[in-house]
This record gives structure tokens, C-alpha cells and sequence, in this order.
């Protein structure tokens, strides 16, 4: 049985979300923004590893175990709730620590399957072909909200 992931990405702001029927307020707070399996629809371990530190200890993971964001917006709440004891392992990164990340870092030394100077780097594991979506998605978010204002929230499971 394998790994998945599931999340979305969510922007912070001072909007009214129609989609939820008491939200009349004004003020700063996660929104909803996309579902991630618009966006990427792969399975790599390498790269759950590499950005969450689940299934593969490659590389140093960039925002492992942090688990499910108490602030998170209430469509993602509801959708992490939803999937009730299958899911494990939440996190989430904003688009802030993903810009300031190595993207050269290379594998761990006492993880490299092949001979060390073959190690791959972070780049190459969190290839444009699969998760370039989402990055753009989120680079578009972040150019109208700040860095800061966008992040990706995501869990598992098997």
C-alpha cells in the first residue's frame, strides 16, 4: 500500500469567503486558495521526504512534523477532519520558507544511494515536471498577498 498526500494551498487575508455562510467579517485570516490535486497529483517519496520528512529522510525535511495548523481556514479543517484516522503526518510551509530554502542542498551523506558524488539535490527531487504547478500557484498568491500570506498545508496517508 502506498503513500498520498492531500492539502491545499491557503492565502491569508481580510476576505469575506461567500462559500461559508456566517463569514461576514473583515479581517485577517487562511482562506482556502486551491486543492493540491489540481496542482500535483504525484507520489514521490523522495519529495514527501524532502518537504514534510514522511516516507524518505533523504534530505533534512524543510517543515516536518508540524502538525495540523490550529489557524488553518475552516474548508481545510473540515477536509483534514474529513478524512478522520487515515490521516497522519500533517504540515504545512509557506511560500516564504520555500523561496529561502537551498534549492543545491544536496542529499544527506548517510543517505545517498548511490556513490557520493551522484547525490541529488533538492531541485532535483522537487522537479519543475511535478510541482512546478504548485510552486507557480503559490508565487502568483504570494506577488498580490506576501510571502508570508501563503502556504501549503498537507497530510497522508497509506
Amino acid at each position: 500500500m502506498g503513500t498520498d498526500i492531500h492539502g491545499f494551498i491557503e492565502v491569508r487575508n481580510s476576505h469575506i469567503d461567500a462559500s461559508e455562510p456566517d463569514d461576514d467579517e473583515l479581517f485577517l485570516r487562511w482562506h482556502r486558495a486551491m486543492d493540491l490535486c489540481h496542482v500535483y497529483d504525484g507520489r514521490s517519496y523522495e519529495a514527501f521526504g524532502c518537504l514534510f520528512g514522511v516516507r524518505n529522510v533523504s534530505f533534512e525535511p524543510l517543515a516536518a512534523h508540524r502538525g495540523f495548523p490550529p489557524d488553518a481556514s475552516r474548508a481545510v479543517g473540515r477536509a483534514f477532519a474529513w478524512e478522520g484516522g487515515d490521516a497522519h503526518s500533517p504540515s504545512w510551509i509557506s511560500w516564504a520558507e520555500l523561496t529561502a530554502a537551498d534549492w543545491d542542498e544536496q542529499e544527506l551523506p548517510n543517505r545517498v544511494r548511490s556513490a557520493p558524488e551522484d547525490r541529488l539535490t533538492r531541485r532535483q527531487v522537487l522537479r519543475d515536471e511535478d510541482w512546478g504547478d504548485v510552486w507557480t500557484v503559490m508565487r502568483t498568491l504570494a506577488k498580490r498577498h506576501g510571502a508570508e500570506n501563503v502556504r501549503l498545508v498537507v497530510w497522508f496517508d497509506n
